[in-house]
């Protein structure tokens, strides 16, 4: 056997332990989704209590319109939710088509979002995900593959990250209106005639969520301080994450925002929307 036989077999060989060694560690990544999802899924309530107006009527009048568009008397509470969504997802300048799948727990406990994005030879998927299980170990994490065979991104599984995941769960709330019921530790405080900012109490150390809503009680913006590395010095710090809610659609008797754009640095000149999606489905 010639030496170059021997080369080519040698990198045969490391080619395929890659693949071998990918592949396993993509299911592990696989794996860890479907368990934080199953546990989330978990925290569904089989009969809630339903909505009546008059648990907020001690509430700021901008809380008031808000719930009073949110819910309708009789809805159950529930503070789970799973959509199904389409649209844009926007890297280095490059815009990708998206397709994803969600599920939406208490801010406090978590989410999981699966996606896939990109198209051809360049599509790849992966998922983000939250929990902060009560009494458990918090775990998050950003892991996308191409092909289930190259890690494009896998970080987490630090405080800095998971910091970052939280204010996530916070902001998208608003596809989960009962979350923000005070019965549920939501904290209300009006900032302007139609602003309030909503805090939790179970959710220390993470600031409070902006909300803007028309005259209708829509929500129109939301916004936060989030601790977040995306800035041009690539490190960790409060900056402001949002974007606004462009449609929004009823779903089981809970209006929801159904078409958003959401960015880093909203509200500065330095505010570029990565996020473009419709929701196409919601299940309570």
């Amino acid at each position: 056997m010639t030496v170059l036989k021997i080369i080519l077999l040698a990198l045969a060989a490391l080619l395929l332990a890659g693949a071998a060694l990918g592949l396993w560690v993509h299911s592990r990544d696989q794996a860890q989704m479907r368990a934080v999802w199953a546990a989330l899924e978990g925290a569904r309530e089989g009969d809630p209590t339903v909505y009546d107006p008059a648990m907020v009527a001690d509430l700021p009048e901008i809380a008031q319109r808000y719930f009073a568009r949110a819910i309708e008397p009789g809805t159950p509470l529930h503070r789970v939710v799973r959509l199904e969504m389409e649209g844009s997802f926007i890297m280095n300048g490059n815009e990708m088509p998206m397709s994803a799948r969600q599920i939406l727990a208490p801010p406090a406990r978590g989410f999981v979002w699966q996606a896939e994005m990109g198209q051809g030879l360049m599509r790849f998927a992966g998922s983000d995900g939250y929990h902060a299980p009560e009494g458990g170990r918090v775990e998050s994490w950003t892991k996308f593959w191409l092909r289930g065979l190259i890690p494009l991104a896998r970080i987490g599984a630090s405080e800095d990250h998971a910091r970052a995941a939280a204010t996530r769960a916070l902001l998208e709330s608003v596809w989960v209106p009962a979350s923000l019921l005070p019965q549920f530790g939501a904290e209300w405080v009006q900032t302007g005639p139609d602003s309030a900012e909503i805090r939790f109490a179970d959710m220390q150390g993470i600031e409070p969520m902006q909300i803007t809503l028309d005259a209708e009680g829509n929500p129109v913006e939301v916004w936060a301080l989030r601790w977040s590395d995306a800035n041009p010095e690539r490190q960790y710090r409060l900056q402001p994450f949002g974007g606004r809610m462009l449609e929004m659609g009823r779903h089981a008797g809970y209006m929801i925002p159904t078409r958003v754009e959401l960015g880093n640095h909203y509200g500065t000149p330095d505010y570029a929307p990565f996020f473009l999606a419709t929701i196409t489905q919601a299940e309570f």
